[in-house]
């Protein structure tokens, strides 16, 4: 399957939040759309491949587009935007991003994501999630560290599991233990660091992972693909190759039970920092 990459200019780029977004912030921006991380594990399952509107058509992982306009927009419209989060009674925040990986790795050399960062230096959101699949978080590293002194900035490092693969499908976008040490040099830069065991996958180690987790991260969401694809029962990501080769490896693993299995060995190694589902992305924890 050929793959596309082109870049375009967007008409808008801050789109105001609803349903499982709401709670977290009041904005999301995606500097892309498409994602070429789509062929990678973490593709398999991802819900944005349901999504008509975004996909237009196009086999998901097939097509990249940059958003070449992305800061420009940003700089216009993140004024209106922040009176209008301020004037419901919420902060201005921005989640970058939900539907395509900030990180992907074409940044390094169209750097939408950079420019966007560079323009919020100059016009800060009151808050800023940064989420990620990718080690390459880390290329912006040098200006985290002025943004977070101008705005609440954390950062959400997806780590599904201990495993590189399950049977039958393609490996991670980013390597485990790359991106432990990631989120590693972020929390060593003074930047809080949450891990999204999202979608939790089969772990063979619970404990080591979970040990680990502790070592790199300041808080660890887990979010099981039954209620965090959108559905009440996983129904999007049960019509993927995912459940089954869970399946395969643990036969448990498929069922929302072992997401609070998991929660409870996190809580060993994580008292009060670990968060299940929506309650966790939007900064809250069980007790511990």
């Amino acid at each position: 399957m050929a793959f596309a990459e082109s870049q375009v200019r967007a008409r808008s780029i801050l789109t105001r939040t609803t349903g499982f977004l709401k709670s977290v912030t009041s904005h999301s921006l995606q500097p892309y759309r498409g994602c070429s991380f789509g062929r990678s594990l973490c593709g398999v399952g991802c819900y944005v491949q349901h999504n008509a509107f975004l996909t237009r058509g196009a086999a998901w992982g097939s097509f990249l587009e940059a958003r070449e306009n992305a800061a420009l927009l940003y700089r216009e419209s993140c004024g209106r935007e922040r009176r209008h989060a301020h004037r419901t009674g919420r902060s201005f925040g921005v989640f970058l991003s939900s539907s395509t990986d900030p990180f992907v790795p074409q940044e390094r050399r169209l750097r939408v994501t950079r420019r966007v960062l560079e323009a919020m230096l100059r016009d800060p959101p009151d808050e800023l999630v940064v989420q990620t699949h990718s080690h390459r978080v880390t290329d912006c590293l040098d200006l985290y560290p002025e943004l977070a002194a101008l705005c609440r900035l954390r950062f959400h490092l997806s780590i599904e599991s201990d495993r590189e693969r399950l049977p039958g499908l393609p490996p991670p976008a980013s390597p485990v233990g790359r991106r432990f040490e990631a989120a590693a040099a972020l929390r060593a830069a003074g930047l809080p660091v949450v891990v999204t065991v999202s979608p939790l996958l089969p772990i063979a180690d619970p404990e080591g992972f979970f040990a680990r987790i502790a070592r790199a991260a300041d808080a660890v969401v887990l979010d099981h693909f039954i209620g965090g694809d959108g559905t009440p029962d996983g129904s999007r990501t049960l019509r993927t190759p995912l459940p089954e080769a869970m399946r395969r490896v643990d036969p448990e693993s498929p069922a929302r039970g072992y997401r609070d299995a998991m929660a409870r060995v996190a809580l060993r190694h994580l008292p009060g920092r670990v968060g299940v589902g929506i309650d966790g992305f939007a900064g809250r924890w069980l007790p511990g």
